[in-house]
Order: C-alpha cells, then sequence, then structure tokens
C-alpha cells in the first residue's frame, strides 16, 4: 500500500471521528445527544456550571437561517417562534409561542444573555442565537427541594426542583446605592442568606402601594424585601431599593402555577 493511500485513510478515519463524537465549540459539545457540564466563565463572580439541555427533536436548535438574522422587540416571524421555542424548552420561560418579540421575550432573552455571559442587549444577534443552540442553562446551588434561588451577580432567578433549574427569570436587585427613608440614610441592598416566603399583600392578586412605590403581588421573604413585578422595566442591572422586581407577567406566572408561595424557600446569593 503506497504511502498516499495511508495518509487518505487517515484523514477519512478523523473525519469520521469528528462526526460522531460532535465538535467541539465554546466548551459544549455540539451534538444532539446529552452532554457532560461544561464549566465557562460566564460571570467572574461565579462559579456556576452551564451545560446543554437535553432537547427533544420538536424543540429544535434554531435553523442557521434563522440564526443569521438580528431580532428584537417588533420582529415577527418564523425565526422569532424558533427562538421562543427554543427558550422555553431550556426553561427561559416566556410564555406562548406566537413568534412575536414582544416584552416577555425580550425578558426571557436577557436572562440568557446574563446566563451566558453576553451583552445585556435584550437584542437577539448572532452570538445570542448561538448561546441559545448550544442550549447554556445555569445550574443550581440547592440540591434537595423546591427553592427559588435569587443570583446577584447575574441578575436572575432560578426555580430549582431537586437540586435541577427548571424556570429563569431576569430581575433586578439591589443597586447598592443610598436613600433617605423616613429621615435617614439607608443602602439599597438586597441581603444575601437563605429565607422562607413569610407574608403576601392581601390575596396576593393585585398593586400595593408603598412610600417607596408600587409593588404587584409582592412575595416577603426578608422583613420588607420582597419578590414582585413593577411598573419599571427590568432592565440588565441592579436597579431596585432592594427587592427582587420581575416582569408582572412573570410574576404572574410563578404564583399562577404555584411556583411562588408562602414558606418557601428562598436562597440570595
Amino acid at each position: 500500500m503506497s504511502s498516499s493511500t495511508i495518509r487518505r485513510g487517515v484523514t477519512l478515519l478523523a473525519a469520521s471521528a469528528m462526526l460522531t463524537g460532535g465538535a467541539v465549540v465554546g466548551g459544549t459539545t455540539a451534538q444532539s445527544a446529552p452532554v457532560a457540564p461544561a464549566r465557562i466563565s460566564a460571570s467572574p463572580v461565579s462559579s456556576t456550571l452551564v451545560s446543554s439541555a437535553p432537547v427533544s427533536a420538536a424543540q429544535v436548535a434554531l435553523a442557521p437561517r434563522a440564526a443569521a438574522r438580528t431580532l428584537r422587540v417588533g420582529s415577527r416571524g418564523p425565526a422569532v417562534t424558533a427562538l421562543q421555542s427554543r427558550l422555553n424548552a431550556l426553561g427561559y420561560s416566556l410564555g406562548r409561542v406566537d413568534g412575536v418579540y414582544a416584552a416577555r421575550t425580550r425578558q426571557a432573552v436577557m436572562a440568557l444573555q446574563k446566563v451566558a455571559g453576553l451583552p445585556r442587549t435584550g437584542v437577539a444577534d448572532a452570538r445570542t442565537q448561538a448561546a441559545a443552540s448550544k442550549g447554556i442553562r445555569p445550574a443550581a446551588r440547592s440540591r434537595s427541594g423546591h427553592v427559588i434561588e435569587i443570583d446577584k451577580a447575574r441578575q436572575t432567578l432560578y426555580v430549582v426542583d431537586g437540586g435541577r433549574v427548571s424556570r429563569i427569570y431576569n430581575v433586578s436587585t439591589g443597586n447598592n446605592k443610598r436613600y433617605r427613608d423616613r429621615g435617614r440614610w439607608v443602602r439599597a441592598v438586597t441581603p444575601s442568606g437563605g429565607f422562607r416566603f413569610w407574608t403576601q399583600y392581601g390575596d396576593g392578586s393585585g398593586w400595593q402601594h408603598g412610600r417607596l412605590g408600587s409593588m404587584y403581588r409582592p412575595m416577603y421573604f426578608n422583613g420588607g424585601i420582597a419578590v414582585h413585578g413593577s411598573r419599571f422595566d427590568i432592565g440588565a442591572y441592579p436597579s431596585s431599593h432592594g427587592c427582587v422586581r420581575i416582569h408582572n407577567a412573570n410574576m404572574d406566572e410563578l404564583r399562577g402555577q404555584r411556583l411562588i408561595g408562602l414558606r418557601g424557600s428562598v436562597v440570595v446569593y
């Protein structure tokens, strides 16, 4: 056998091995089967593991043609539908898939960007869509039970069951700035630690109006600090007086599906 024939054989074997095993892209194996968790530096202050989530054939990744188009609020069509389906499948909850890029889709996109360490724009550019296709998800810190986790570094809230993150939401926590309240200076901080939801406003169905602003369906877990909906935009960075702000429709989902409730566990870090 000639040396050129041997070289061709080696090349074919190498190509076959790559097709069988999947190409490694950005620390995540790009293949359809579930893969082992890979450590990424999504946030410089977090050592959270990120992995690809198992996704059925019906919950397909974005098609190359769809991924090439930047999507933003106001976008419509099949590319938006594909993105929405993928985000919901990964746990970045946005409600009904309707092919319209509106407020909740923007919130889900921003949550993905925060977890993946991308610019927090709420616009699904090529890098954001690639993160969705790779299945970038956070790992939980709790290991048992039903827990609400609040990641202050990333500004995200996770619904965790048995150590696995099932829902991921964009939130905004205390901005660490000083402000005056009842004649004294206080700092807008969301304290870290383990807590339980201990009370809610009224029957938990509407707005509570206070001296620092209005809160939608607040659930209190640490004195006067609550998870609540807000009239303000839930943006990229900390902006509250200490509470955990979340989009109103996402608060409705948490309450309506009983993902959050009295005496439930909360872990803030």
